[in-house]
């Protein structure tokens, strides 16, 4: 009992101990200028969530004088350090807009790009911060683009079209797998767009040859499933595709494969237009012989 007396002791010792502690002290001080200069000591010495704290009591305080300017960057530094990269965009963002004259305005702007840039998600999720991060980077390497980091800033936004890239190839994927299921005719038509759109938008990616022999595929599934009076259209819209891949990819390992497709679609448009030339003939004759009738009838 005596012992576990002297434990709750020593634990309350401590408690006490850190509640009366240097920076617990500093933190209720109404002195502004011993607020700023503990949150640039503790600034300095990496601790920066304390810092933070310090910061957001006197940067009200200090708001326009000469010292705001560095606290302030500071400030969004902290955040950075402790990878709370949207708050820390915003901060240096609003340094940028706040102090553009300053000499760490160009620092400012690259680390609001570059914190947007290591928020972005992987490229299977929304990519809508992505959208955001590469619009930074281009703002920041149109301001400056004789800076330091203009190689860093050009190689992150590389990095991020390289995502737009995999997330748009990994949709189409998701559509080709779709037109095998309970409704095709809008998953076919949905990969027509789709590829079509990958090849306009990544004109130079190395997907863009596999999906133009899944397009030539697709293509021709599509026809092949259309209605009677869409089938012809559609069937020459595959052939177009074929001949579209012969000439972009002339020496491509899909050739052959190309080649069978392309084949198919020719058979089966040679027999839906002799089906269409027996049924233009039993239309004419059928208004013929209504023709024939009526005459009959009004002699």
């Amino acid at each position: 009992m005596i012992m576990q007396y002297k434990s709750l002791l020593f634990i309350l010792f401590l408690v006490l101990a850190a509640a009366c502690g240097p920076f617990n002290k500093l933190e209720k001080s109404t002195n502004w200028e011993e607020l700023y200069n503990g949150a640039n000591r503790y600034y300095q010495e990496g601790e920066y969530n304390k810092a933070i704290i310090l910061y957001d009591k006197v940067l009200p305080v200090i708001k326009g004088s000469e010292k705001a300017e560095m606290a302030e960057y500071n400030y969004a530094n902290c955040h950075f350090k402790t990878r709370r990269y949207i708050e820390a965009a915003g901060y240096f963002n609003t340094f940028y807009r706040t102090y553009n004259r300053s000499p760490l305005a160009e620092e400012a702007l690259f680390m609001h790009a570059y914190s947007l840039y290591l928020d972005a998600p992987d490229y299977n999720l929304d990519q809508q911060s992505s959208r955001e991060a590469v619009a930074a980077i281009q703002q920041f390497v149109t301001r400056f683009p004789g800076s330091a980091s203009y190689e860093r800033a050009m190689d992150m936004l590389q990095d991020l079209e390289q995502r737009f890239e995999l997330k748009a190839y990994s949709e189409s994927q998701m559509y080709y797998r779709l037109k095998d299921g309970l409704f095709p005719g809008d998953f076919y038509r949905a990969c027509i767009i789709n590829f079509q759109n990958f090849a306009k938008d990544y004109p130079e990616s190395k997907y863009n040859e596999e999906l133009a022999f899944k397009l030539v595929e697709v293509g021709f599934g599509y026809a092949k499933n259309s209605a009677f009076d869409k089938k012809e259209e559609r069937l020459n819209d595959a052939l177009k595709f074929a001949t579209n891949f012969y000439r972009r990819y002339p020496d491509s390992g899909f050739a052959s494969n190309v080649k069978k497709i392309e084949s198919q679609t020719r058979k089966e448009y040679e027999e839906h237009m002799k089906l269409k030339k027996e049924y233009n003939e039993r239309l004419a004759a059928q208004k013929a012989a209504a023709q024939e009738a009526d005459e009959s009838a009004n002699k």
